[in-house]
Order: C-alpha cells, then structure tokens, then sequence
C-alpha cells in the first residue's frame, strides 16, 4: 500500500471515529425514550453477526467468492463431483479410501436391515445392541488397550470426556494448537487450562515443575497429528513427562489412527511404545473408520465409569447401526489391508517433497495425511482456493480465527487413492497459482482497488 492509499484510509477511519463520538454526545444529551417492545429478537443485531456481514461484504467487493459449503453431489474421495463437474478433491477425510467401499457400504446395509435406522434411545436405557459391543471391542484392540467406549459425535466426545473426568482444584496442560473440542471441555469441566507453545515440550516440563504441586489431578492433552499443521508430538518424552510427574495423558488420534504406524495403528505404534502407559486414547469414527462419531478408549475400569456416568454418553441416544456397521467393516479392512497405509505414507510424503521443492510454505507438517500450504491472510487464502477450484482441484482454506490471521492456509488432506499425477498437477498448480497472486498484490491493495 503506498504512502498517499494508507493516508486516506487513515483519515477515513479518524472520520469515522469522531463521527461516532459525536453521534454519541448528541445522543447522550436527549432524553431517552422507552425502547419499543418486540415480538422477536432480531439476531442481525448481535455483534458477531454484524462483523460477518462486513467480511462477507469486504470478499464480495474483492471479487472473492464463498469458499465454503459447496454441495458435492457423491462420493468425495480422491475426485469428487461439484455442481455437475469433475475434480482433483484435496479436501475429505478418507485418508484409506474406505469410504464407498463395498464391504464398508454392504455391512451399512445389512446392519440398517436387521437393526433399523437408529437405536431409538440412550444405551443405558433400551439403545443397547450387539454391535455396539463388536465396535468398541474392535477399537480397543486397534489401540491395543482393554476396552472403548463409542459416541455419537467427535467434538462431544472429547467435551464430556474432559469435562466429566476433570474438575476445578484441576489444572489441565494443552497444546495450544488442541482442537476446540479438549477447548471446551476444559472449559466446561471449570479445571485451570494452561496452553504451552505448539509442540515445546520445554515449556511443557517447566509447567509441570512450576505447577503440579498446586493440583490434585493434573491432565496433559496432545494430538496424535495436528490437523491444522500436519506435525506430531515426540510421543516418548510426554509419556516420560507425565509419568515423572505423576499426570494423565489424553491423545486425541482423529487424524492419527489409520495414518501413523506402519499399520495404521497410530502414534503409539509410529514411536513403538506401550499403549497402555497413555491414560486416554480419542479417536473419530469419521475419517479412517468411514463413518461419524467418536470414542475414548483405555482401561476397562474407565470406560465402564464414562458409560455409566459421562453425560454426553448417558443422555445421549446410541450409535445407529448403519454407522456402527460401516465403522466396524472399515476397522477390519485396516487390519486386513496395511498396504494402504502404506500407500497413504508414500502419498503425503510425495506431496510434502513436491511442495517444499517448488517453494511453498508446509509449516511443519510431517507429510502424512495432512499437508498445509501457508500464504498469509484470510482473504489470499480464499483466493487461491478458488483458484484452484477454477482449474479442478478442491481444496478449501482455513482461516481466522481458526488459525492466527498471518497463517491463513490451503490445507490439503492427502489419502491413499490419489494418484501421482494428481498430486504433482494439485502442488505445480498451487505454486503457479500462488505466484499470479503475489504479483497482484496483497488483500488490502485489491480491497483498495476495488473501492475506487
């Protein structure tokens, strides 16, 4: 922005705030009268909505089109279908390829058959079924633990999860790049959260030391991959950090299980410890199980307290069994076919040593399932998404405040049914695409622009 553009946009924004302030002293000084009563709230007033409204409104003067909430008309694995056309999809979960899968679709099938389309009411009343059993006994062996328990929804595991086990006179130490769910857990359970620096373990440690006396239980929260940046904790020196200091671990493994270990057993299997030492395991039914909900898994003494007393399990109603049956399927193709995870490896390895080579910013993804591309602001990181879309591949931004405002991103989620022609054509495309941009400059110089 040059000298003359930032100095009209400064004294545009001083008229604006003496404007405001004259507003309010001429306001101030009239008798107020009572507010009419209405029959509705009008949630166009709420703060929140009215800063939405002026992003949406910046994007539409810069010509940036709505990124998200696209329809996908079928199956979304390494192609997918848009509005009738035929894409390169860099966007979906289904890191093995088991979602579609007949085995995984015929299971749903049979499963919906016998048992219907739900289970009609919570587990502990009248929900109860037989495959509830078979999954969870099949996730506690993928975990290599003694038992799991399945809910119906990931976020709401991990919130009542944390929520229940943990309370105030509790201190809880999350990474802070945790996903909002082990947030609002925390949160809900009224324990002190303290975040240490992404992955600084050196921090981790120093509030251990500083603050473990001052608790009664103490619970350390890490994921197994970090969805946002593509990395993974030294799994070993936590383990190591929390027993020395007599603390709980959780490992949340939603874009872990199916993706680290060289048979997909996860984290755990990836740096060869004892599953065992970790308290709690989380996974998701929704990315390598092919299906939607989430589960906790450790100890049998554990999961049969959380069945009996977790809210969000308790005053929840079952996992269907079109769900259970196409997670229970997918679980046994894992155990049945390695070489996609194999091939999953191969993949975001391939697409992390494209990537660095033509130049893009990974951050410190390890080159697993998921592969960030940082460009910056919000606004270039809508941009180049739909860039992209316009030349067939799908792959959608994130941005604040899901990530700080200068670490906007195209995320890529690799999986074990891309080609490599796709992920060569997905990288040379970012980066040229990436490159037009810059040289149009930035999000503020084409917002300035089209307001002339």
């Amino acid at each position: 922005m040059g000298a003359d553009d930032r100095a009209k946009l400064m004294d545009s924004l001083k008229a604006n705030r003496r404007s405001a302030r004259g507003r309010a002293t001429s306001s101030s000084a009239r008798p107020q009268a009572a507010a009419p009563k209405r029959k509705v709230y009008d949630f166009k007033e709420l703060p929140q909505v009215k800063q939405l409204q002026m992003h949406r409104a910046a994007a539409d003067m810069m010509g940036i089109e709505n990124p998200f909430f696209r329809p996908h008309d079928g199956l979304a694995a390494g192609t997918s279908v848009i509005n009738g056309s035929n894409y390169d999809n860099f966007a979906s979960y289904n890191y093995l390829g088991l979602n579609g899968h007949t085995k995984v679709n015929e299971a749903a099938k049979a499963y919906v058959d016998k048992f219907g389309t739900s289970v009609s009411a919570s587990r502990i009343v009248a929900g109860e079924r037989p495959f509830h059993a078979e999954l969870e006994a099949a996730l506690a062996r993928i975990h290599g633990v003694e038992s799991s328990i399945v809910m119906v929804s990931g976020h709401a595991t991990n919130v009542t999860t944390i929520g229940h086990l943990v309370h105030k006179g509790d201190l809880v130490l999350t990474d802070s790049f945790v996903h909002n769910s082990i947030a609002e857990g925390v949160r809900l359970s009224g324990a002190t959260r303290m975040n240490f620096p992404h992955d600084d373990l050196d921090a981790l440690e120093k509030m251990l030391a500083d603050h473990r006396h001052k608790f009664d239980k103490v619970l350390v929260v890490v994921e197994g991959l970090y969805s946002m940046d593509g990395d993974f904790p030294d799994l070993k020196r936590v383990v190591k950090l929390k027993q020395a200091y007599d603390a709980w671990l959780m490992v949340d493994e939603a874009h872990s299980i199916g993706v680290l270990g060289k048979t997909g057993k996860g984290i755990a299997e990836h740096f060869g410890i004892d599953p065992t030492e970790v308290e709690i395991w989380m996974g998701t039914l929704s990315k390598t199980f092919s299906s939607c909900g989430g589960y906790i898994a450790g100890s049998k003494v554990l999961c049969d307290y959380l069945k009996v007393s977790a809210p969000g399990f308790v005053f929840s109603v079952g996992l269907s069994a079109a769900l259970a049956g196409a997670a229970i399927a997918s679980a046994e193709l894992l155990e049945q076919e390695p070489e996609r995870v194999a091939k999953l490896q191969k993949n975001g390895a391939l697409f992390l040593e494209l990537a660095k080579e033509a130049g893009l910013n990974t951050g410190p993804s390890a080159g697993y399932a998921v592969v960030p591309v940082i460009v910056g602001d919000s606004a270039s990181a809508a941009t180049l998404s739909n860039r992209l879309l316009a030349k067939g591949i799908n792959a959608l931004p994130i941005i604040f405040p899901a990530v700080p405002e200068k670490s906007a991103r195209i995320r890529f989620f690799i999986t074990s049914e891309h080609t490599e022609d796709q992920i060569r054509r997905a990288v040379e495309t970012t980066a040229s695409e990436l490159d037009a941009m810059r040289a149009d400059g930035t999000a503020v110089d084409r917002l300035i622009k089209a307001t002339r």
